[in-house]
């Protein structure tokens, strides 16, 4: 018979498809470099103009930023709506698109969906 599955389980299940491939890893870390470029560059260099060094990052969190970007302005917040709100929709749109690649590598190598045995094939 199987058990049923606890909440600790299935947080252990989306921390490993966030965190636990190679992908999601390499993404997470083009993210987070990206940051700290736009963070240097936002702090420490001088611009006449304003700096777009910040667009980067919501090309690496596009398409899903834009998504809460659209539900903030649908609740009638102005333009992006307060900072805290673009940077919690940053974090999450990341985070949500490094659990989808890891979903997506999971699928790709047909683990997703199908029970593994526990004798391998031919045993």
């Amino acid at each position: 018979m199987n058990k049923p599955v606890t909440a600790k389980q299935h947080l252990h299940a989306v921390a490993c498809l966030t965190f636990g491939n190679a992908a999601s890893l390499i993404y997470l870390g083009v993210v987070a470099a990206t940051a700290v470029f736009v963070t240097v560059d936002t702090l420490f260099v001088s611009h006449e103009d304003g700096s777009f060094a910040g667009v980067w990052l919501f090309f690496l969190a596009a398409p899903t930023v834009f998504v809460f970007l659209l539900g903030s302005s649908t609740w009638g917040a102005e333009a992006a709506g307060p900072d805290w709100y673009l940077y919690l929709a940053l974090v999450v749109s990341v985070l949500v698109q490094s659990f989808v690649l890891g979903w997506f590598v999971r699928l790709l190598r047909g683990g997703a969906g199908r029970t593994r045995s526990a004798h391998p094939e031919g045993a």
